[in-house]
């Protein structure tokens, strides 16, 4: 029977709640289980097929034609696991099929309210399919308060109560800001947001706290004791030099030992971690480096060609080189020469895009590669 890591987050959006549930999973594999990754986003859009790639990033076409979001990228790359149709729902699918079971009669002339219709297509969705694995994380998008989210919230309450006690799991992220003016590192945020979250029937089991630097003792004492969580399952989570350290970041801080704790699994399987050393090894000892330029219209926000970028990223670790990257808009070579600008590349990467601006910038780039081979 599956066990249920359900992720929110708090203060701010952007603290890496995707690339958390992506290395918790990737350490869980390491130690032999079976894991799936599903996101839960609170907006109305029905998918992100609709939205412009400034709003949300890239839009992430799973194996069976989803669109979904782009932290599915994630999961798959960290993983190995194809994500699917049934690993993605918002806001806008659930009241899609709630309107389209009203119309039809389905209810039987019963009141449709957010409890219990709109939290049961949640909890449905959570728990379908997911017999044969032996954890399910449930990534929350958006951070606790929104409006969007209130309704998986309540859903997430109520799976906590009628799942049995050890299979379920709350992970909290949260920012711990440091403030320069004042030397310190402040928890405040953070005992806020678990207030916040508290109040809507949800207790963290396991903060992890992103900063810019490392977490001393005395802050992270002061964390367990305001937000009444263990100080063995602080988990710290500080900048690091690139995404592909994180399952071995996250491991050193005991994330997965917590886990493991929490839902009273022991003695739990040695990890094996030679994958990830590997990784890390390719990436901080590589043995050369290629120039790409990315020469496309949505440059302005990397997160665009996030699947892009990250192929690159692997095709250099598989390779042992390091792949720099340039993002160059495509629509400057509709004035000025692309030889200025393209010079000195290795190679050049004109990716897709909608509508004609840029296309006349992008054909004189694949111009140029030809002509200068």
């Amino acid at each position: 029977m599956a066990r249920y890591i359900f992720i929110t987050g708090g203060v701010v959006s952007s603290l890496g709640k995707g690339l958390m549930a992506a290395s918790l999973a990737a350490l869980l594999q390491a130690r032999g289980y079976k894991v799936r990754i599903r996101k839960f986003d609170p907006y109305l859009n029905v998918d992100p097929g609709t939205m412009s790639p400034y709003q949300h990033g890239e839009v992430y076409v799973t194996d069976d034609g989803a669109e979904t979001d782009l932290d599915l990228g994630h999961y798959e790359r960290f993983t190995g696991v194809s994500a699917h149709q049934g690993d993605n729902i918002t806001s806008g699918r659930i009241y899609q099929d709630i309107i389209a079971k009203e119309r039809r009669g389905d209810y039987l002339g019963a009141t449709v309210q957010v409890v219990p219709h709109v939290t049961d297509e949640i909890k449905a969705f959570a728990l379908a399919g997911q017999d044969d694995h032996d954890f399910v994380l449930c990534e929350i998008g958006g951070t606790v308060g929104d409006i969007e989210g209130l309704p998986f919230m309540e859903a997430i309450r109520q799976l906590r109560n009628e799942l049995e006690p050890w299979q379920t799991l709350s992970v909290h992220v949260t920012l711990v800001p440091y403030i320069a003016a004042a030397g310190e590192l402040k928890t405040k945020p953070t005992q806020h947001s678990v207030k916040e979250l508290r109040s809507i029937g949800l207790a963290p089991d396991i903060l992890v706290c992103r900063s810019e630097g490392p977490i001393p003792a005395k802050e992270r004492e002061k964390l367990a004791l305001f937000c009444n969580v263990r100080p063995d399952s602080v988990i710290a989570a500080q900048d690091l030099s690139t995404i592909y350290d994180a399952p071995l970041a996250y491991h050193r801080e005991g994330l997965d030992q917590a886990v493991l704790d929490a839902f009273q699994i022991s003695p739990a399987p040695k990890p094996d971690l030679a994958k990830w050393e590997d990784v890390s090894d390719r990436i901080h000892n590589a043995e050369g480096e290629v120039r790409v330029a990315i020469v496309g219209k949505y440059t302005q926000l990397e997160d665009a060609y996030k699947s892009i970028a990250e192929a690159l990223t692997h095709g250099g670790m598989a390779n042992r080189v390091r792949v720099k990257v340039e993002w160059v808009d495509a629509e400057i070579f509709e004035r000025e020469d692309p030889a200025v600008h393209l010079e000195g590349f290795h190679a050049i990467l004109v990716p897709g895009g909608f509508g004609e601006r840029g296309t006349e910038g992008k054909i004189k780039a694949a111009e140029f590669a030809r002509t200068h081979k």
